[in-house]
């Protein structure tokens, strides 16, 4: 998955500064450096982009898992029909 996504972070980046100068009927290979630092911003951000998701993803789970914790103690933790 790190490989795919800084190939889509690049490819994210290189398709910004291209599209950029489009708009701006420049030729699209004006300022090459730019189509660099366009290309590592876009892995940069993409590759936070995939630990955001795994981290939010951990989260998730741990309260998945203490929500269902607490309706068994609520529900089958109690003795008896009624309170």
């Amino acid at each position: 998955m790190a490989l795919s996504a800084t190939v889509l972070g690049a490819l994210l980046g290189l398709g910004t500064q291209m599209y950029s100068n489009a708009l701006r009927k420049l030729p699209y290979m004006r300022h090459p450096w730019e189509h660099l630092i366009g290309m590592g911003l876009g892995v940069v951000f993409v590759n936070q982009l995939v630990k955001w998701d795994a981290q939010l993803q951990q989260d998730l789970d741990k309260m998945l898992e203490k929500a269902k914790a607490a309706n068994e103690r609520r529900y089958l933790g109690r003795s008896g029909f009624c309170h």
